[in-house]
């Protein structure tokens, strides 16, 4: 098999001397924790396996595959990506493993994007899936980045050893990964909040983010759910829903809604910013968030508020990004943060 190419990474056949460094990161706690052997991992069985996959030609329906990513520039081996055909190549489940030292570099993503592309354009592949760690969520970002759909978990399936975890499945058919290269990549020229009506829900509740935003955002069925049953705040009064779709050059791309400022709660809360998950990485979180500090600062209100989860993925620095200030409060186990208006 050829070389695979990408801007930084190049994806090529194992070579028997690639052994040592396969075996120094697989025995390294960090790169075992979420992948499927136990520590320590023996040299020989490293060497075995690169031995092996050294003498394979390619994929092979039914085997693993695996190749060595390594870096264009240097020639640095980083890590290894793996491929298992099924049904004479059709079908086809992928995986990846970096080096701790050339993690946080995008990497993984580039080159499993590498790989997939490979797959669907030259192998013939329809469909490709991946499985992780349930609490692998740096996994499940490069999945998602590259236009991996969650299909669903299967509960206890996974062992390592005595160790049993779930088991999360991601999937990405040839038209989801040509519409996704396709999604609109540049900012859009205008960014508007509109009211939600009989005409345009079905689009605004078909919104989604990706899997691992979950943590963050709650899904359009709970903000819907929220909007309709009006719960109490603080001071005992109504709070009172202020929603609309967000749309970016006609189409709608996310969601937002505000607890409308009371007699017992002065301040407005932005209670929930949703953009789809087609429709991320565009700057309309950010145009949007400026509408509504607008509408807000207009109004002659004093500040607004916010909540957010912390960790990867968080929404943190979009709203510090934007002059909110943390409090020190929580809500729940969120941390609020406030914008002075005036």
């Amino acid at each position: 098999m050829e070389p695979l190419l990408s801007p930084r990474l190049c994806l090529r056949p194992f070579r028997s001397s690639d052994g040592p460094t396969v075996a120094e990161y697989r025995n390294d706690p960090t790169t075992a924790i979420y992948q499927s052997w136990e520590l320590p991992y023996p040299t020989e069985r490293a060497q075995q396996m690169v031995d092996e996959l050294a003498a394979m030609p390619g994929p092979v329906d039914g085997d693993w595959y695996s190749l060595a990513i390594t870096e264009r520039e240097t020639g640095t081996m980083v890590g290894d990506v793996v491929v298992h055909s099924e049904w004479n190549g059709r079908s086809a489940e992928v995986g990846y493993t970096l080096a701790p030292a050339y993690r946080g570099r995008g990497y993984a993503t580039e080159a499993t994007g590498c790989l997939v592309d490979w797959l669907f354009t030259e192998y013939g592949t329809q469909r490709l899936h991946a499985a992780l760690h349930p609490e692998n969520v740096a996994s499940m970002m490069v999945l998602e980045r590259l236009g991996f759909v969650y299909e669903g978990t299967a509960r206890q399936a996974f062992w390592v050893g005595d160790d049993c975890t779930d088991d999360p499945k991601y999937g990405l058919l040839r038209s989801d990964w040509e519409a996704w290269k396709a999604r609109p990549r540049h900012r859009p020229k205008h960014v508007e909040l509109a009211e939600i009506t009989f005409r345009n829900r079905s689009e605004v509740f078909a919104l989604r983010t990706h899997r691992s935003q979950q943590r963050f955002v709650s899904p359009m069925a709970k903000s819907a759910a929220d909007a309709l049953i009006v719960d109490e705040d603080e001071g005992g009064g109504p709070v009172v829903p202020w929603y609309r779709a967000i749309v970016a050059d006609g189409v709608i791309a996310g969601f937002v809604m505000v607890a409308e400022p009371t007699a017992t709660n002065p301040d407005p809360y932005l209670w929930r910013l949703l953009i789809d998950r087609t429709q991320q990485r565009r700057g309309i979180g950010s145009a949007t968030l400026e509408l509504i500090i607008e509408r807000y600062r207009s109004a002659g209100h004093s500040r607004l508020t916010v909540s957010f989860g912390e960790g990867r993925g968080s929404p943190r620095p979009l709203y510090l990004g934007h002059g909110f200030v943390p409090t020190g409060e929580l809500e729940g186990d969120e941390t609020v943060a406030a914008l002075p208006l005036r």
